[in-house]
C-alpha cells in the first residue's frame, strides 16, 4: 500500500496539529483543572509517517489478524468505546482528577504519543481517521490503557508508582496502541458472541446484524477485557516495534514487565493492570529474544535526532 503519498500532503499541517493548545489554569475546587485534554494527533501522525519506510516494516512476526472480527462493524465499536472514554473523562473531571494540558506528566505522554503514533499507520489503515487522544487521570491505580479508535489513558499511579523511565511508559503506550491497532477488542467480541449464538462463519450473512447490535453494549466492558495470550504477544511485539521507531530504548520492555512481575505481589493480587496483562518468564524472555530484531530501527531513529 502506497501511504507515502497521502502522509506528504499533511506534512504542511503536522506543527499546528501537534501542538495542543488552551491550557486554563486550576479550578478553586481542584489542583486540576475541570475539562477535557484533547489532543489532535492525526495530522502530525500521517506527516510524520514519512519517517516509517514501508521496506523496513514488520521487523517483528505477528502475522495478519484475524478475519472474524470483521463480524463486527469496526465503526460501531469505535463509537461505543468513544462514548465511554467520554464518560470516563466526564467522571474523572467531575472529580478533580483530570491532568490539565500544561501538567507536565501529562506533556510527557503526548510527546510519547507524537513519536509513536506515526508508526501506527501501517498496521492499521483505519488509524488514518482516528481522532487520537491522550488524558492523564490523577488516581493510585497502576493502569493504562487504549480503547478503539486511539482513545489512551494513562493513570498517575502507573508512572509514579513504578518509578516509569520515558523509554519504559513508551513500551506501555506502545502495547495499549497495538491493542487498538490489531483490534483485539474487536477480534474478541466477534469470537464470543459468535459462539455464544452458534453463527457458523460464512453461513448466514443474517446474523451480521444480531453481532453488530451487540457491539453496542462492550463500551463498558472495554476497561476489564482480558486478552488471549496470543493478543498479548502481539500487542508486546507491535508495541515495542512501534516504540523503537519512535526512539525508545527496546531493553526497556523488559525492564518494564520486570518491575510488573515485582509489583505483582502486592495485596489485592497485584496492579489492576495486570489483572488484564499478566506478566511472567515467558513473557519477558520474548521481548528480549524480539530486542535485537528492532534495535537496528532505535539506533536509525535515534540517528536521525
Amino acid at each position: 500500500m502506497c501511504w507515502l503519498c497521502h502522509v506528504k500532503s499533511a506534512a504542511s499541517a503536522a506543527q499546528e496539529a501537534a501542538d495542543p493548545r488552551g491550557a486554563t489554569g486550576p479550578s478553586r475546587h481542584s489542583p486540576w483543572a475541570p475539562r477535557r485534554a484533547f489532543l489532535q494527533l492525526a495530522g502530525a501522525a500521517t506527516a510524520g509517517a514519512v519517517l516509517a519506510p514501508e521496506s523496513a516494516r514488520a521487523q517483528v512476526n505477528v502475522g495478519e489478524s484475524s478475519g472474524v472480527r470483521k463480524l463486527v462493524p469496526a465503526e460501531m465499536l469505535e463509537n461505543s468505546a468513544r462514548q465511554q472514554y467520554a464518560q470516563v473523562i466526564a467522571q474523572a473531571r467531575a472529580q478533580g482528577a483530570l491532568a490539565p494540558d500544561h501538567h507536565p506528566q501529562l506533556q510527557r505522554l503526548r510527546t510519547m504519543a507524537r513519536r509513536l503514533i506515526p508508526f501506527a499507520l501501517p498496521w492499521n489503515d483505519r488509524a488514518r481517521q482516528w481522532q487520537w487522544e491522550v488524558n492523564l487521570i490523577g488516581s493510585k491505580k497502576i493502569n493504562a490503557w487504549c480503547m478503539p479508535g486511539g482513545k489512551i489513558a494513562f493513570y498517575t499511579g502507573i508512572l509514579d508508582q513504578l518509578k516509569l523511565t520515558d523509554d519504559e511508559a513508551a513500551m506501555i503506550m506502545g502495547h495499549e496502541m497495538a491493542h487498538a491497532l490489531r483490534e483485539h477488542a474487536r477480534e474478541r467480541l466477534a469470537k464470543s458472541q459468535a459462539t455464544g449464538i452458534g453463527l457458523r462463519l460464512g453461513a448466514q450473512l443474517l446474523g451480521l446484524g444480531d453481532l453488530g447490535s451487540l457491539a453496542a453494549d462492550v463500551g463498558t466492558q472495554l476497561l476489564t477485557l482480558k486478552f488471549s495470550r496470543e493478543d498479548e504477544t502481539e500487542a508486546d511485539l507491535v508495541g515495542l516495534e512501534m516504540a523503537a521507531r519512535g526512539a525508545y530504548a527496546p531493553q526497556a520492555s523488559v525492564s518494564l514487565w520486570q518491575k510488573m512481575a515485582a509489583a505483582s505481589g502486592g495485596e489485592g493480587g497485584g496492579p489492576a493492570f495486570l489483572s488484564t496483562h499478566p506478566t511472567g518468564p515467558d513473557r519477558i524472555r520474548k521481548l528480549q529474544d524480539n530486542v535485537p530484531r528492532v534495535l537496528p530501527l532505535y539506533e536509525q531513529a535515534r540517528g536521525r535526532g
